[in-house]
């Protein structure tokens, strides 16, 4: 079984992204690769890393400004780079928005969420849900947010425990 992880480099005011951190902390192991991408609305990242690995699953990780860990249950069909910008479609003939497909149980003090916003973590769990949609359906995809001052420690067994999960026969 093939695993993507993927995460995102520093952005903003943040000088470093927590996300990229438990990436770079995950034990390597047979069937697991990883990405750290760019904070950029650029669709081609996105794609030509699920056609370079050809996962079975993805896991997404996105940084955030929240209070808790969210796993998000749905990306939806908008974008915005500032919050003062209007919200723009990113396929004008696509859904409203597409539900993740990869079902895990994070811990009693994970949330579950059904607004992933509007910036490069929404967009990239679009584009991903969108693309594997439109092959057929078969890698299943997550998204946890994770806040960016929380325990890295944490947050990487965390990431472990999913995967693990994740990992086992259905």
């Amino acid at each position: 079984m093939r695993v993507l992880v993927y995460g995102f480099g520093a952005y903003r005011q943040f000088r470093g992204n927590i996300t990229a951190r438990i990436i770079n902390s995950l034990p390597k192991s047979a069937g697991l690769v990883t990405e750290i991408f760019p904070v950029r609305f650029q669709r081609q990242q996105f794609i030509a890393a699920l056609t370079r690995h050809r996962p079975d699953i993805v896991l997404g990780l996105g940084q955030s400004s929240r209070k808790k860990i969210d796993v998000e249950t749905r990306a939806r069909n908008r974008r915005r780079v500032r919050k003062s910008d209007e919200l723009r479609a990113i396929f004008r003939d696509r859904p409203m928005s597409l539900p993740t497909t990869l079902k895990f149980h994070a811990g009693r003090s994970v949330r579950r969420s059904i607004d992933a916003g509007d910036y490069v973590c929404n967009y990239s769990m679009f584009l991903f849900l969108d693309a594997i949609g439109r092959a057929g359906g078969k890698v299943r995809f997550g998204f946890i947010h994770i806040p960016h001052d929380w325990d890295p420690d944490e947050a990487v067994e965390l990431v472990r425990r999913v995967l693990r999960q994740c990992r086992r026969p259905s």
